[in-house]
């Protein structure tokens, strides 16, 4: 008997319908891993491997090649005949291969490295702020459903109620208590209840199909969210990953820095040149002939002096102005913050009235009841305080839901 009790039990959970639930904690990974801008890491950090090796480039020795035919109208003669030596060609030829060797470029590519760095940290977090933004959107959807779940859960209990009054009513009637009138209005209201049912049960497809887009998985229908956690209050700290990215993109301004110095320094190198032509290096020998030159070579490109002290401003110009939009961005966010901070302060307050004006309201409606039993009041003004009830009922549900909203959204805006 007792094996045959725990089949059953088995076999009866077995046949239960499974409801899948989503967590808001799920629905934002969902919906960041199904974004299309989450490929974008992988190629960020693809392009900031192919620039730095093709920098890293600039220490390998450097190769050029040329060749060369010419004609000219006239050439160097020597005014004695000296045995053995001939005069040069009008039409000479050349080809020369060239090797130089960087040893010291005064920081040139280095710089470029850290500016390829610092270019790609502050697109990989601009790309962050983007996929950030997602989280306010998954938000509206996710409470927006919660909102409606609860609507029809008071709607299910309003409907329920009805029912009850208008078999109650209808008692009356046959007894001689009520009239017909008084279970039209009932059933009037019940009606609508049912119409309003339909109505929300249609915006919350709506609701999850759109969930299901961000998501990237097909939600049923009937699924369950479950209601988030009420969070605690706590000191705000602003933790956005905007800052970081107006902190990296003034990191990447002053890398360039490095560049503008290296711009006015020497550069110090190795060079080797190969090459065989007519004539070579000996201006005497008229005649094909390889030759080679090799040597240390000091270059120092002034005109770069011109500039230098106008680009370092220019660059300080570039990073005042992203200082500007941080600056901007915190204030608009605490005075978000200070709005959000107030809206939940007022759900709080109304909070603490609600379950009274819903003691109330049903007090109120079960004294209706009771004088409808009596005869001495009609079924309109039962409907009435029936739905003052629901009514009530609906505010606290809705001002629980709608701060659990704001408070999410508070979290969203300050990213604690």
């Amino acid at each position: 008997m007792k094996k045959s009790f725990i089949i059953q039990l088995v076999f009866i959970a077995a046949s239960l319908p499974a409801f899948s639930q989503l967590t808001l904690e799920n629905c934002y990974q969902k919906a960041r891993d199904n974004y299309p801008l989450i490929k974008q890491y992988d190629l960020i950090a693809k392009a900031m491997d192919f620039n730095l090796a093709n920098a890293a480039k600039g220490y390998l020795p450097q190769i050029s090649f040329t060749a060369k035919a010419s004609y000219q109208s006239d050439v160097t003669k020597i005014p004695i005949n000296i045995q053995g030596v001939q005069g040069l060609s009008k039409d000479q030829y050349g080809m020369t291969m060239e090797v130089n060797q960087t040893l010291w470029d005064g920081g040139a590519i280095k710089s470029r490295q850290e500016i390829i760095r610092s270019n790609s940290e502050a697109s990989r977090l601009n790309l962050e702020v983007n996929m950030y933004a997602i989280r306010e959107r998954i938000n509206q959807l996710f409470f927006g459903t919660l909102l409606i779940d609860e609507q029809i859960r008071q709607n299910d209990i309003y409907q329920n109620d009805l029912q009850k009054n208008l078999d109650k009513v209808s008692s009356y009637v046959r007894n001689g208590i009520a009239n017909q009138a008084d279970i039209d209005a009932v059933k009037v209201e019940l009606l609508k209840s049912v119409q309003n049912r339909v109505q929300l049960k249609h915006s919350r497809n709506a609701y999850i199909e759109m969930l299901s887009s961000f998501t990237g998985e097909k939600l049923a229908s009937d699924i369950v969210l479950e209601k988030p956690d009420m969070l605690s209050d706590e000191p705000v700290t602003i933790n956005r990953p905007e800052l970081q990215w107006y902190d990296a993109q003034m990191q990447s301004y002053a890398k360039q820095r490095l560049a503008v110095k290296a711009d006015v320094m020497p550069k110090v190198g190795l060079f080797l040149t190969g090459g065989y032509g007519k004539p070579g290096l000996n201006m005497l020998d008229n005649s094909f002939s390889p030759y080679y030159i090799g040597g240390i070579r000091l270059s120092w490109n002034l005109s770069k002096l011109y500039t230098h002290k106008n680009d370092r401003r220019l660059i300080d110009t570039q990073i005042n102005a992203v200082q500007s939009k941080k600056e901007t961005f915190l204030l608009n966010t605490r005075m978000d913050i200070s709005q959000k901070e107030n809206i939940i302060g007022s759900y709080r307050e109304q909070l603490k009235y609600d379950d009274e004006i819903i003691a109330l309201r049903k007090s109120v409606k079960q004294s209706s009841e009771a004088k409808i039993a009596n005869g001495t009041l009609s079924g309109i003004d039962l409907v009435r305080d029936i739905n003052a009830e629901n009514l009530a009922l609906q505010d606290k549900s809705q001002h629980e839901i709608k701060m659990l909203l704001e408070l999410y959204n508070l979290k969203f805006a300050t990213n604690n």
